[in-house]
């Protein structure tokens, strides 16, 4: 796989029925995660620890910086993180594919020098089953 522009990598929020790009993130980071679960005993092989395939909790965050694309983007997303509502969100990755799912929006932060545009950093937390669909 060639490498990618992060500056591609999209965030959207469904609105309505439409998924629509509420932020361009300038940096990003996303976190899967799946915990074990051990199940090894006195007679484990080897006293090799072992684990139960398919089981554990899988889990996801992202985390990003940059602009709203507008200030409905903005609103939309100020409206989630004080109402604490889980809304369905796309991670649009490149020539890589789509992670989409519910998430709860955790952190939101503002930022601003005196002679730049008004930035944001946030937090998204996996809130249910999530699908990746590939380019």
């Amino acid at each position: 796989m060639p490498v990618q522009k992060g500056r591609d990598l999209l965030l959207k929020l469904r609105i309505g029925s439409v998924f629509t790009t509420v932020a361009g993130l300038r940096a990003s980071r996303i976190a899967l995660n799946a915990q074990t679960v051990d199940i090894t005993t006195r007679e484990s092989a080897g006293r090799w620890r072992e684990l139960l395939s398919g089981a554990g909790l899988r889990s996801a965050s992202l985390t990003g910086a940059g602009l709203f694309t507008d200030a409905a983007a903005d609103s939309a997303i100020r409206t989630l993180f004080f109402d604490t509502e889980v809304a369905p969100w796309q991670v649009v990755l490149p020539d890589f594919g789509t992670l989409q799912g519910p998430f709860q929006l955790t952190a939101l932060e503002f930022s601003g020098d005196h002679d730049g545009a008004m930035s944001y950093d946030l937090t998204l937390a996996s809130a249910g089953e999530l699908t990746f669909t590939a380019v």
